[in-house]
C-alpha cells in the first residue's frame, strides 16, 4: 500500500495531526483498539521528530448524554458508561509517551469525530498558515475518516501515515486505505512513516 509522496517533498507548513491517541482506546475500555499500541511507536517516531509542528487530538465525551444534541444523544445514551460523569478522568488523556511532548506539541480537545467541527483547531491551521496535513491515530474508519473528509474539503494536501493508523476493523482500515488512494488520488496520498521522514525536512 505505502506509496512515495508523488506530489513531491513536505513543505515547512505542514502539520502532523495525531487524532485520538488517548488512554481511552489504549486500554481495556468498551472503546478499546487493541492496535492501538501496535502504531504508537511508528506515531511517536512522528511526533518526536516534529514535535512543534504536531496538534494532538484528544476526544472528549460529553459529562451527561443529556448535553449531546440528535443523534449524539442517542449515541451517549447508549454509552452512558463513557461519558464524563462514569468515566475516569485519566482516560481522556493522550497515552503517556504523547502527552509527554505536549508542549511544545499542540493539544485540542473535540466533541466530534473532526477536528475542523471545533474553533480552536481551525485557529491553529489559520496561525500557522499550514498548507498540508501528515495524518496519524484512531480510528481509519471514523475520526481520521471525517478528518480526512473535511481536510480535503478545505484543500489542504493530505499525507495518511499508513503504518500509523489503527482501527478495531482491520477489513475496514483497509478498504479506507485502498479507497482513500482509489478515488482520492490527487487529493489524499498514503505513505510510510519512513517515507514522510525523508520528504519532511
Amino acid at each position: 500500500m505505502a506509496t512515495a509522496l508523488r506530489f513531491g517533498p513536505l513543505g515547512k507548513d505542514t502539520l502532523h495531526l495525531c487524532i485520538d491517541m488517548q488512554t481511552l482506546f489504549a486500554e481495556r475500555t468498551d472503546w478499546h483498539v487493541p492496535w492501538l499500541e501496535r502504531v504508537l511507536p511508528t506515531a511517536l517516531r512522528l511526533a518526536e521528530v516534529h514535535a512543534a509542528c504536531t496538534v494532538f487530538t484528544r476526544f472528549v465525551p460529553p459529562e451527561y448524554p443529556e448535553e449531546a444534541v440528535g443523534s449524539w444523544r442517542r449515541y451517549y445514551e447508549h454509552w452512558r458508561h463513557m461519558t464524563r460523569e462514569e468515566l475516569n478522568p485519566r482516560l481522556v488523556e493522550l497515552v503517556p509517551p504523547l502527552a509527554a511532548l505536549a508542549p511544545p506539541a499542540t493539544v485540542v480537545d473535540k466533541r466530534h469525530y473532526s477536528p475542523f467541527k471545533e474553533a480552536a483547531f481551525r485557529q491553529v491551521l489559520t496561525r500557522r498558515v499550514t498548507s498540508g496535513l501528515v495524518i496519524t491515530g484512531a480510528e481509519t474508519d471514523v475520526c481520521v475518516l471525517a478528518a480526512v473528509m473535511d481536510a480535503v474539503d478545505a484543500g489542504y494536501r493530505v499525507v495518511l501515515a499508513e503504518d500509523a493508523l489503527c482501527s478495531v476493523s482491520d477489513e475496514s482500515h483497509d478498504a479506507m486505505l485502498r479507497h482513500f488512494s482509489a478515488r482520492f488520488s490527487q487529493q489524499v496520498e498514503v505513505a510510510s512513516t519512513e517515507e514522510i521522514l525523508a520528504s519532511w525536512r
